[in-house]
């Protein structure tokens, strides 16, 4: 929950960033810049760095980092010392994010994997619910440097935990050697295999469909459906619901469903949003609840696609599962970051264009989920040490 956590929680405190450090209100917005760019960079590495070093020595630093990032954040006197430690903070906080996906699939397989990250799906769409509601009782009841003092308190909580229970999962005998021309070809044995490209793009594109929403929420709320600035839980409310009834959903079906026949499933309800979507947005009618529902049922299928997606795509190469889980992480947060600063804003003029988008994504979603079905997935020589 680090990741997304870091993000919203501290949102609501903008104004009195700016306000108490004297500095522009695009000066604050540079410290999410800061964070994002940190983050997205560094998810190349966690998992390369894992798949050396083991999971757990590389989670425990990236928490310990994250806690001195965290104070650092708390007592910054300036907003050139809030960046650095922004960056800092968002360095170390996407190693839960990348490693608890290898870790889950180091120990477990078949069903109860698949039940394992869709819990991990199911806590992940929690995060963004509740952050702004801890950070704005935060900022009102303390100021909005209690917000990074309680990072770090969380930070210190779990890195406790994870040096007094987390196991190491990925055994020495299975580790790779810290070479740049190992490292090199790891990466490209992994980026030349036809099944990665195709497995780390669907879920990709699937988050793309509805991150078209989130990064266009002022656009689609205020300007299109007419909510005020404080009705934003229109959107996001029922989204993360989606989020969590998809994840319950795959977590129920594993087992009882092969991974192939769940993401069918999924993809069926995804259809069925974008068809309700295109529906309502054409015809212009109806309330706001008629046009969030759709969204809704679009991110229940896409949370029920994920976890047996990533499965599928962590046994292409055993053990290189980390630098898989990182790869994979680069491509759904870089290709959303493209998003929200190009393809949004050119859908965001009208409902229909929205949904035409969102549709135009899923479809070259399930395009890319036919052909890897068709490409005929067969165990692969690995790259070794």
């Amino acid at each position: 929950m680090i990741g997304p956590f870091s993000v919203d929680a501290y949102l609501p405190a903008f104004p009195a960033i700016g306000h108490d450090l004297s500095v522009a209100a695009i000066a604050v917005q540079q410290t999410l810049s800061a964070y994002l760019i940190a983050f997205a960079f560094m998810m190349l590495w966690h998992g390369a760095i894992s798949d050396v070093f083991g999971r757990r020595p590389v989670i425990i630093s990236g928490l310990i980092v994250y806690t001195i990032a965290s104070l650092g954040g708390a007592i910054a006197g300036n907003i050139e010392t809030l960046w650095l430690f922004r960056a800092l903070q968002g360095m170390s906080a996407g190693t839960g994010a990348v490693l608890g996906r290898a870790m889950i699939r180091d120990r477990f397989h078949g069903p109860e994997a698949q039940r394992l990250m869709s819990q991990v799906t199911l806590v992940f769409g929690v995060a963004p619910a509740i952050a702004p509601v801890i950070g704005g009782l935060l900022l009102n009841s303390f100021g909005w440097r209690s917000v990074f003092w309680f990072m770090f308190a969380l930070s210190c909580v779990l890195a406790v935990l994870c040096i007094r229970l987390l196991p190491e999962t990925h055994p020495r005998v299975g580790r790779q050697r810290l070479a740049p021309r190992v490292l090199w070809r790891n990466y490209t044995s992994i980026l030349r295999r036809r099944e990665f490209l195709l497995l780390a793009w669907v879920p990709a594109l699937n988050f793309a469909a509805f991150f078209i929403y989130i990064a266009s929420a002022p656009a689609f709320l205020i300007d299109l459906l007419g909510v005020s600035s404080s009705g934003f839980a229109w959107l996001f409310i029922p989204m993360i619901a989606g989020v969590m009834v998809g994840a319950s959903l795959s977590g129920r079906l594993a087992g009882r469903l092969a991974p192939e026949r769940t993401v069918l499933v999924g993809y069926a309800i995804i259809f069925t949003g974008c068809a309700l979507n295109l529906a309502v947005s054409s015809l212009g009618a109806g309330g706001i609840a008629l046009h969030v529902l759709p969204i809704m049922i679009f991110s229940s299928g896409s949370s029920l696609i994920m976890p047996s997606v990533t499965l599928l795509m962590l046994d292409l190469f055993p053990t290189m599962r980390g630098l898989l889980s990182s790869l994979q992480s680069f491509v759904q947060f870089g290709f959303a970051a493209l998003v929200a600063g190009s393809i949004a804003p050119a859908l965001s003029t009208s409902l229909l264009t929205l949904s035409i988008g969102m549709s135009a994504f899923a479809t070259a979603s399930f395009g890319l989920w036919r052909a890897y079905l068709k490409s005929g997935v067969s165990p692969k020589t690995e790259i070794h040490s």
